[in-house]
């Protein structure tokens, strides 16, 4: 291996390792060759507003610098290029080079992508996806499912828990009955079918004129400093969260991701593959700290415009686990990738590490499609 080579992976391991922006004094063979040469992917995200697509766009920004002018993204919002339903195909299609989706829209080409973000009641924390991920080789099963459909999926990224925001106070799980329900669709929405909720499936970026016009008047989406920002608390009084310290009753993980289109991903040096796995691993921290700390001030507007939080019990979060967990096996059972990735998580789930899934909960309950 080249001198040249050792060099390069030293600065493009630094880049990442720093966190920070590192400035573009490369080798001059390196930077010889980079100059008229930037390859720029156009890249997507589902975020519409707030710090979710200010920070994005921040580390957009950065690429540039980073690689010494050999990788540039380009960043485009919600709706900028193509719908949110639509960022797949844009990929898939050369139209986009990269997405920053919430990693559940996949699961319309992806079945399996259920459980590779979050689902009520399953993984609650942040690092326990990140153990999943990077510790128990659900990467590797996510490139896997990816490529078969023509891209690569590079990375998880976090952002938030996800909210409930209403017209009327929820205080229980027994007040979603016959409440017309935004939901991103699949195990989220048959959990609260399975309450009585009437659900219905909308991008972020519709959910508050559908709440204007009453077309719904319960809304999930993601965490107080992006949802105050899409304007919420002017039309919605109330917001429901799990109990104390439990953000969300059923969604207190999300996740993002980047997914390249292959040709965009094939075309860039192994080295500046790497760098851009390792840069997008930083990414998520940097995304989901950003995110944290804007939700400290959001809760202080939310207060001040009269919002009212209320918070269900532990004994919602035991019937909930009991209406989720059938749901699981039901969809872990659509899918052979979806319950291989399903066995992992819930084995998990049922180790000393976790302890969330109890004996008695699995009776009668089996996966028929490993």
């Amino acid at each position: 291996m080249s001198n040249q080579r050792i060099d390069r992976r030293a600065f493009l391991g630094r880049s990442v390792l720093a966190g920070g922006t590192v400035a573009a004094t490369l080798a001059a063979p390196h930077v010889a060759r980079a100059q008229g040469q930037t390859t720029t992917w156009r890249v997507q995200t589902s975020w519409p507003g707030g710090i979710g697509l200010q920070t994005f766009k921040e580390w957009c920004a950065s690429i540039k610098e980073k690689t010494g002018g050999e990788l540039e993204f380009t960043p485009f919002g919600a709706n900028d290029v193509v719908g949110d339903f639509q960022l797949f195909d844009a990929v898939k299609n050369g139209v986009l080079e990269a997405v920053n989706p919430f990693t559940i829209y996949a699961q319309g080409i992806i079945p399996a992508a259920v459980f590779l973000t979050s689902y009520p009641l399953g993984l609650r924390n942040p690092h326990e996806f990140d153990t999943f991920y990077y510790g128990l080789g659900g990467l590797e099963i996510a490139r896997e499912l990816y490529a078969a459909q023509g891209m690569y999926f590079v990375g998880p990224i976090q952002h938030d828990a996800n909210l409930i925001h209403s017209k009327v106070p929820i205080r229980s799980i027994d007040d979603f009955r016959d409440r017309k329900m935004r939901l991103p669709g699949g195990m989220v929405a048959e959990v609260f079918q399975a309450l009585g909720a009437k659900t219905t499936v909308l991008p972020g970026s519709e959910i508050f004129p559908a709440l204007e016009k009453g077309t719904i008047d319960v809304a999930d989406y993601t965490g107080p400093a992006v949802n105050y920002a899409l304007g919420f608390s002017q039309v919605t009084k109330y917001i429901s969260m799990g109990p104390p310290g439990f953000m969300s009753l059923y969604q207190p993980v999300d996740l993002m991701d980047l997914t390249v289109g292959i040709n965009a991903w094939n075309a860039l040096p192994d080295e500046m593959k790497q760098f851009v796995e390792m840069e997008t691993h930083a990414y998520s921290d940097m995304h989901h700290a950003a995110i944290q700390k804007a939700n400290q001030e959001a809760w202080k507007k939310f207060a001040d415009d009269g919002t009212e939080v209320t918070r269900l019990t532990q004994d919602d979060v035991a019937l909930m686990t009991e209406v989720a967990v059938p749901i699981w096996f039901n969809w872990a059972n659509k899918d052979k990738n979806a319950a291989r990735i399903f066995q992992i998580q819930l084995d998990y789930m049922q180790s000393g590490s976790l302890g969330y899934v109890e004996p008695d909960l699995l009776e009668g309950l089996e996966l028929t499609n490993l």
